[in-house]
């Protein structure tokens, strides 16, 4: 990317638009195919109307929708004109979007139609004074009552001017000029401990981090993504969207969630070279897809264990997860949370080309990673190039500690948040990650777990709650789990497979009470089977049965601070 004079992302979209002009961008599935040439159009023409708005460098500007070409657009016009772009993910509760909106003082909102109804009771349309609907780039008219607009909105029963028409009239054109250290977003992260805090990332940040990615894994015009994470999340947005826009390939998005029904035919149509994901998701088709076939009578389980066999059987089971991802797949991508040993195992049995990759959304997100070629069973990579990292105070026997990294994709800071900003950056640019981890003596990293989660043995061992539920998650009927402490004794919460437990009941013609006594069954069984797995001060003392699937962040990690050590044994 030698042709980057300046990073910004103002540049970056300027030279694409150039090089890739008449191929295609950014698309829906099932849409018509827009080229770079027309983003780079609509781009200026937003540009145009948030400057005679009166929108300019170092205005917040939020963006609150579901993922869709128009998202893109919205994003680089902010940028371009030197704003600063907020945003928001579309699972927040309305509660955190007004939060964030009167947080970052936003001066006006992108909103798409199904999102709208979580910002039309808000208190804050005192400082956001431009809405704009972006499934169509239309203004929303600020003289109508808002009782009144939302009925409009809802029905559908009016259109409003669009953007684009606005901009037509205008005298005043944007000339917006970023700098490479300016803040070019924010980001309100959904961590696993609370309330978010707002992550400035500038535009040096994103784009060297973009770049150090392909540097790991090159793309090129050719490229085909599918876009399932949502774009307001760090890991989508700068891998999935701008260091593909970097290279001229095309991404592709769906109208609805990336359920199967929706995904499965779409991998088909576009067949995909590329595709990012969190662990929850393939764990979720290795688990009910899967393995269940392996696991049909006692022959099949048994054949299963045996390493020569399995592999084979795994290899025959890639073949056909590669044909359901449309036949062309290159790349994999898995992040966002660890990957259980198990399915690693299966995805390297059965050859399909995944790579791991291990960041922050504070590093803009990358910090670790390896291609499909190169990955090592249970490591994250190594770092990137062109960054540091460093395992604070290592444990003299183990080589485990915090990881620190400095670099130029490490934040700016939490925004008005001092205190906050001083507890992870050091006075000499070390960002600490919270993250336990080791690298070995080929500078690969591997992932202990969060440093805020470990739980000290009766004897002052280290205990990693996520290697427990990586083995706990292995056990047949079990869907996800949560390890923590409790009047010093370790328990588990158990949510299992309900679709699976339900059929297989049923072909027994069970009660109530016989069901309820062979889930207990299940749970005890479970925990003596993963003791017999751990350390003696690993072990599990109780187990719970956890009826409804785990409250997570957009990465699909456990929240773990909302299931407190206030529970009932089963």
């Amino acid at each position: 990317m030698d042709y980057l004079e300046k990073l910004t992302l103002k540049n970056l979209l300027t030279k694409s638009v150039d090089l890739y002009g008449d191929r295609p961008a950014l698309c829906f599935v099932d849409g018509a195919e827009t080229t770079y040439k027309f983003l780079g159009e609509q781009v200026q023409e937003i540009s145009d109307f948030l400057h005679n708005q009166g929108i300019g460098a170092g205005d917040r500007v939020a963006i609150l929708s579901e993922n869709q070409p128009n998202w893109g657009a919205a994003y680089f016009a902010i940028a371009a004109i030197g704003a600063v772009v907020v945003p928001i993910l579309p699972d927040f509760h309305s509660n955190e979007v007004h939060h964030i909106l009167r947080h970052s003082a936003a001066k006006a909102l992108f909103v798409s139609t199904r999102l709208y109804e979580k910002v039309e009771d808000g208190d804050f349309y005192d400082e956001v004074k431009t809405v704009i609907l972006i499934d169509d780039f239309s203004l929303v008219p600020p003289e109508i009552p808002r009782d009144r607009l939302k009925e409009l909105i809802k029905k559908g029963s009016i259109e409003f001017e669009k953007l684009k028409e606005i901009a037509r009239r205008l005298t005043g054109k944007a000339q917006g000029n970023p700098r490479e250290n300016d803040t070019a977003v924010i980001i309100y992260t959904s961590g696993t401990t609370g309330r978010s805090k707002g992550v400035m990332l500038s535009h040096k940040n994103i784009v060297f981090d973009a770049i150090a990615g392909l540097k790991i894994q090159d793309i090129t015009p050719k490229d085909r993504l599918i876009s399932i994470l949502p774009l307001s999340h760090s890991y989508e947005g700068t891998l999935g969207f701008v260091m593909p826009i970097m290279r001229g390939a095309t991404i592709y998005y769906l109208r609805k969630p990336p359920t199967a029904r929706v995904l499965l035919p779409a991998m088909q149509k576009v067949k995909p070279t590329m595709v990012l994901t969190v662990p929850l998701i393939i764990e979720k088709i290795y688990r009910t897809k899967i393995l269940p076939k392996f696991q049909q009578n006692a022959l099949l389980r048994g054949l299963y264990k045996i390493p020569l066999i399995r592999k084979r059987l795994n290899r025959a089971a890639g073949k056909k997860l590669m044909e359901s991802f449309g036949g062309n797949l290159s790349f994999f991508g898995i992040g966002g949370a660890l990957l259980a040993p198990d399915v690693e195992r299966f995805l390297r049995e059965a050859k399909f080309p995944y790579a791991i990759g291990y960041g922050l959304t504070e590093t803009a997100p990358m910090i670790a990673g390896s291609s499909p070629e190169n990955t090592r069973y249970r490591s994250t990579g190594p770092p990137l190039s062109d960054i540091e990292m460093k395992i604070d105070k290592p444990d003299p026997k183990s080589g485990e500690g915090e990881i620190f990294v400095r670099g130029a994709n490490v934040m700016q800071g939490y925004y008005n948040d001092p205190e906050s900003t001083a507890e992870v950056l050091t006075e000499d640019g070390w960002f600490r990650t919270g993250d336990l981890g080791m690298l070995d003596k080929d500078n690969y990293l591997f992932i202990k777990g969060r440093l805020k989660n470990m739980i000290l043995g009766p004897s002052g061992e280290n205990i990693y709650p996520e290697e427990i539920e990586a083995k706990i998650n292995e056990c047949a009927h079990v869907v996800e789990s949560l390890v923590f402490q409790q009047d010093a004794k370790l328990v588990a919460r158990v949510h299992l497979d309900y679709e699976s437990l339900d059929k297989l009941f049923k072909d027994q013609n069970l009660t109530e009470s016989q069901i309820h006594k062979r889930v207990m069954e299940l749970l005890e069984g479970i925990r003596k089977g993963v003791n017999a797995l751990v350390s003696s001060f690993s072990r599990i003392n109780r187990m719970i049965e956890q009826l409804e699937p785990f409250e997570k962040t957009p990465t699909k990690k456990i929240k773990r601070y909302l299931y407190s050590a206030d529970v009932h044994d089963v």
